[in-house]
């Protein structure tokens, strides 16, 4: 049986977990509330309903997760505007290699599915996907396994069986938590002594994927 490779969108395809972790600091200002970079990085890849909990955590009961977080959307949309999405070092290289080993190839993001197929769209990564899964179709996201479980599902296939290449701690909770061999490609921080651990493999850049990709 050929390989399957699910991959995580944000941080780890497409370089935009940094304007995240700006826009979520400019949206709570926007909206009173100083929050540090810390706190920005440990919204990376975090669903429902932990998001939402954590932040009424740091800033109380009464934390508009919803208005902080559509501001969020606006001001990072107008942004990418202006500026272009662009791929991750060694994305479409990784992809290409994948397809020629005849690799089955998989996307299990937080980002709604239209949205993150228009987004694989514009920067030319969208005809490599067999199967594309979105966390707001299962009832927990990330770092829940929930997203996972359904991709595999989709594909017909055991855990297992999976690879899963993520970015972020808690994306990569996700698929470890699911059972799927997690190859970690670090974004915007490394993984810890405890992460480092679980995870299959962490590799510089995706350039290198189709090295541990059996």
């Amino acid at each position: 049986m050929k390989s399957t490779v699910i991959f995580d969108l944000d941080g780890t395809l497409i370089d935009t977990e940094k304007y995240f972790k700006v826009f979520w600091r400019k949206a709570a200002e926007k909206n009173g509330y100083v929050m540090s970079e810390e706190q920005a990085l440990q919204l990376r890849s975090l669903g429902k309903p932990y998001a939402p909990e954590l932040l009424k955590k740091w800033f109380g009961a009464d934390f508009d997760y919803i208005k902080v977080r559509d501001d969020r959307r606006e001001m990072m949309q107008e942004h990418l505007k202006q500026v272009g999405l662009e791929k991750k070092p060694g994305a479409e290289q990784a992809l290409e290699q994948l397809k020629k080993q005849r690799c089955r190839i998989a996307l299990a993001t937080a980002t709604p599915t239209e949205r993150a197929k228009e987004q694989l769209e514009q920067v030319g990564l969208l005809a490599y996907f067999d199967e594309i899964v979105s966390a707001v179709q299962v009832e927990h996201g990330k770092p829940a396994p929930d997203v996972y479980l359904y991709a595999c599902e989709k594909l017909g296939i055991k855990p297992q069986e999976a690879y899963a290449v993520e970015d972020s701690p808690n994306g990569a909770m996700s698929a470890i938590t699911a059972g799927l061999k997690v190859i970690f490609v670090p974004d915007q921080t490394q993984p810890d002594a405890e992460l480092s651990e679980r995870i299959y493999a962490c590799i510089p850049n995706l350039s290198q994927l189709v090295e541990v990709v059996e």
